[in-house]
């Protein structure tokens, strides 16, 4: 069944008094069971398993995945198939509900993976675990309170599209209609996918293997399948049978090119897309292949031990990174991100419209009864606001001035981050990181956590104030009530945030040690992102990178931190950064390269870069090769199914992932 909109004409020339009208009478489903406890409770467990899967994804990528459209496959499937064995089918308003809850609770990872990582980094041990978690929580629910005033602008005046909650309205309508066999068939892709995705995880889980095959079976020994796919040749290599190779006389290990049997990344780089991960591709054959090896033979790269010239030199990935190639990746990606925000002049129109404009009559409020009253706004904000700001200053040491003065940017980056999401799905938090960051680093400059947690405070907020107008576009597309959304996306605040933070401290922080943190300025990093380890946190790499420049502008920073080539490599990056952005926007996005994703392909570790490169080819390829055909069977499956079949892929090997990592902490020692 069509979901009845309003059409353009409508929307520019109704009052919203018109508009809520109009809504009220043909879309709203009245009292149509919506946040149940089921639907809470499908949502609750959802969204911490998909929190965790986001955390997963988002340690080795710097990414955070939509779980929206998973979370409503999901429980249309679970409950579908329940409702075989007696219990009543979900409504589409409790799915919805459902996948509100799973959407909050995916989206708590960012802080985790991103600035709050850079600040333990910084401070070279881990935070603690309430502190976290509290800290996280507040800062979300005062972008619920920040969203609803603008909810009634965006939404119901302004229809805004808001891409990603507008496909989730789709897929519902079409999963609760006659077409419904096509929810349970990408259901079942998604299953399937997962099942497979986490066998091969299991068996390759150097954990698991030990405990069932030495703990349980009592042998000797035991075998997993291997991780990097060219140990084998590796092995003819070291016996003379085949040549080991080499770049600038340095080991091609040690350049960390080695290609890994990594499924969650090559489910990730199916949902990415081929023109993202052949720009992350550009940027890591163009950093490990060519300038890295360049700036060996210069000697402005060193090695940790060895010598180039006898040919036993020891880099390793983490090491090139931080003393080099850090640089330049983050220089392209800030200078990308930043055209990319500015040269959409109508987001900034929209947001500051918002502020400064002047109001329309709106008239008689025809649905207040049911939207989440504006008052409970105007208290919560300061009343929250002000619990946040004393959180930064009493745990992080941020200046109570300091943490005042974020909460207006704060208002201000919300609107900036909400207009383009509802114009264009894409919320710039990584971009908008970087303005709090330069503010108040420049204006406190010795003390790191000060930019670190007003930037965490800002982003998170614009963030989840965003996420959640994208979760409430289906609610209202499909008539439902907003004051439940509200309350859905609240449970998903405190669902994703107790998965993750009870996940991230044995995942993450379990080699850390307060006396080598006390010889070692990098020892928690090194944890959290061990050399040749699986997790590599990109995104934190780029939060404490800016941080650590920052300080070396405004604070007379250690001179080594930018050598004269590190420097003429920042210049380079940011003038390509500059000009390929520029000419993506003015092709309207059909320029096949993005400067954002080159710099990522820095940060990324290039076994991960290599596994969504594939992942993003294979889907690709199946795309070109069925997108004609009928869709029947095979061409059905990898295109019609292309999205539950990476996003079941992820979720498979992420979740046995997580497993093989805590039965080495909790079992195994």
């Amino acid at each position: 069944m069509a979901i009845q909109q309003l059409n353009d004409e409508q929307v520019r020339t109704w009052t919203r008094e018109q508009k809520d009208r109009w809504w009220l009478e043909n879309v709203f489903r009245g009292n149509m069971p919506q946040l149940t406890l089921r639907a809470g409770l499908m949502g609750f467990i959802l969204g911490g398993l998909l929190s965790a899967t986001n955390l997963y994804v988002g340690a080795k990528t710097g990414w955070t995945l939509g779980v929206g459209l998973t979370s409503v496959i999901l429980a249309f499937a679970l409950f579908r198939a329940m409702s075989r064995f007696g219990m009543r089918d979900m409504t589409i308003l409790e799915n919805n509900a459902t996948q509100s809850v799973a959407t909050a609770a995916g989206y708590m990872t960012g802080p985790l993976i991103s600035g709050m990582a850079a600040y333990m980094w910084i401070e070279n041990r881990p935070m603690l675990w309430w502190q976290m978690l509290l800290f996280n929580v507040v800062l979300s629910i005062l972008g619920v309170l920040v969203a609803f005033p603008m909810k009634r602008r965006f939404i119901n005046d302004e229809q805004q599209p808001f891409p990603e909650g507008r496909a989730c309205g789709v897929v519902l309508d079409t999963l609760y209609t006659s077409e419904a066999a096509v929810g349970m068939f990408k259901a079942k892709a998604l299953a399937m996918a997962a099942g497979l995705a986490g066998f091969i995880s299991f068996i390759s889980g150097e954990s698991y293997m030990k405990l069932v095959q030495e703990r349980w079976l009592r042998l000797s020994s035991s075998w997993h399948l291997p991780h990097n796919l060219d140990g084998w040749y590796y092995k003819l290599a070291e016996k003379g049978v085949l040549p080991l190779p080499r770049i600038a006389n340095v080991d091609l290990r040690q350049l960390a090119i080695s290609p890994a049997l990594d499924l969650a990344m090559f489910g990730a780089g199916g949902l990415m897309g081929i023109r993202a991960a052949s720009s992350m591709m550009i940027g890591m054959v163009l950093n490990f292949l060519f300038i890295v090896p360049w700036m060996i033979s210069k000697g402005e790269i060193l090695p940790k031990s060895g010598s180039v010239a006898a040919g036993d030199a020891i880099f390793g990935r983490a090491h090139i990174l931080n003393t080099w190639a850090l640089w330049w990746g983050i220089a392209i990606m800030v200078t990308a991100a930043m055209v990319s925000l500015f040269a959409k002049p109508k987001v900034f129109v929209e947001a500051f419209g918002a502020l400064f404009g002047k109001k329309k009559d709106l008239g008689h409020d025809v649905v207040g009864h049911i939207e989440v009253p504006l008052w409970i706004s105007w208290i919560g904000v300061p009343l929250v606001g002000a619990a946040g700001v004393w959180m930064a200053h009493d745990w992080f040491g941020v200046s109570w001035v300091f943490g005042a003065t974020a909460i207006p940017m704060i208002i201000v980056l919300t609107l900036i981050a909400a207009s383009s999401t509802g114009l264009t799905g894409i919320t710039p938090t990584g971009s908008l990181s970087k303005i709090p960051q330069f503010i108040f680093g420049a204006a406190d400059p010795k003390h790191p956590p000060t930019n670190l947690m007003t930037g965490v405070m800002c982003v998170e907020v614009a963030s989840n104030a965003s996420n959640l107008l994208m979760d409430i576009k289906p609610g209202y597309m499909l008539g439902g009530k907003p004051r439940h959304q509200a309350i859905g996306h609240i449970i998903g605040i405190l669902s994703g945030a107790i998965a993750s933070t009870i996940l991230f401290y044995p995942l993450f922080t379990t080699g850390y040690d307060p006396a080598k943190a006390a010889e070692d300025a990098k020892h928690m990093q090194m944890v959290m992102a061990p050399e040749g380890g699986q997790f590599s946190f990109p995104s934190a790499v780029q939060w404490k990178g800016v941080s650590d420049l920052v300080s070396s502008i405004f604070g007379g920073g250690s001179g080594s931190l930018l050598t004269p080539s590190i420097v003429t490599s920042m210049i380079i990056a940011a003038i390509a950064g500059l000009v390929l952005e520029v000419v993506r926007i003015f092709t309207k996005n059909k320029f096949p390269i993005s400067p954002l994703a080159i710099g990522l392909g820095v940060l990324v570790p290039p076994e991960s870069t290599l596994a969504m490169f594939a992942g993003a080819m294979f889907f690709w390829l199946t795309h070109k090769l069925y997108h004609a055909k009928d869709l029947s069977r095979g061409p059905r499956l990898w295109v019609g199914a292309h999205e539950p079949i990476c996003a079941g892929t992820i979720a498979g090997a992420a979740l046995i992932g997580i497993g093989d990592v805590l039965v080495k902490v909790f079992v195994l020692k």
